[in-house]
């Protein structure tokens, strides 16, 4: 599996467990209660999903672990000797680091409004 695909996976991953879990949270937290029952009106999945919230975010978690771990080991790799191809690998590799730390903050951010905020209202 390449660096990028792991990442596009755990982004994936991470927004799934935003759009499941923490947006119900977040919106009774900000007392929106009304807008978050006109928007599962609109979209009836988000109370399918919030019921497997658990195993969504498990899946999320075990995938951001999974593209963690590739984009450790294929960062460490040496990039071709060609000047462009060089600079183009290092871009890519860049790229990749972003893209990853922002699932893991997308992932810790639902994580938090799923599970912690909850106990506190």
């Amino acid at each position: 599996m390449e660096d990028k695909t792991a990442n596009y996976f755990s982004l994936f991953a991470s927004s799934s467990t935003l759009i499941c879990c923490a947006l119900p949270a977040l919106f009774v937290a900000l007392g929106a209660g009304a807008s978050f029952a006109s928007l599962v009106s609109s979209f009836p999945f988000l109370i399918v999903l919030s019921q497997y919230k658990i195993e969504i975010s498990l899946a999320a978690f075990a995938m951001i672990v999974i593209a963690g771990y590739i984009n450790y080991k294929t960062y460490y790799m040496p990039c071709p000797a060609d000047p462009e191809l060089g600079r183009m690998c290092m871009q890519t590799r860049k790229r990749s680091r972003v893209l990853y730390y922002f699932s893991v903050a997308i992932f810790i951010f639902a994580t938090i409004f799923t599970y912690v905020v909850p106990s506190f209202i």
